[in-house]
């Protein structure tokens, strides 16, 4: 299993929609700024939002076991990469992630 760079590609605001449903003083996500980067694989990276994790584990999962086209070759035209965005539709954030050869490892003790 390899660990997957994540890496924030863009911040996004639907004004319309937070104006219509928004709380008052709503922005980009705080969270996450273009150019963070984070390195995954079987769990969730550090300072990474827990809605985002949840939108791409399924890729990144797919991506550090070796997948590298996803549907039918008919979305990303480059091996290896998934583009995709957390789950909040005001201020989504647009994550790219890839594949590395940088070898997971499993820092804990599991229960025994």
């Amino acid at each position: 299993m390899k660990k997957c760079k994540i890496e924030v590609l863009k911040t996004t605001f639907h004004e319309d929609l937070a104006k219509q449903y928004g709380c008052k003083n709503l922005g980009k996500c705080p969270m996450h700024k273009v150019g963070n980067i984070f390195y995954g694989d079987y769990s969730k990276p550090e300072g990474l939002c827990d809605e985002a994790w949840k939108a791409m584990y399924q890729y990144v999962l797919a991506i550090s076991h070796g997948c590298d086209k996803f549907y039918y070759e008919d979305w990303i035209d480059q091996k290896g990469i998934a583009i995709c965005s957390c789950n909040d539709g005001i201020r989504p954030v647009i994550f790219k992630i890839e594949s590395t050869n940088e070898q997971s490892k499993i820092n804990y003790e599991p229960i025994k």
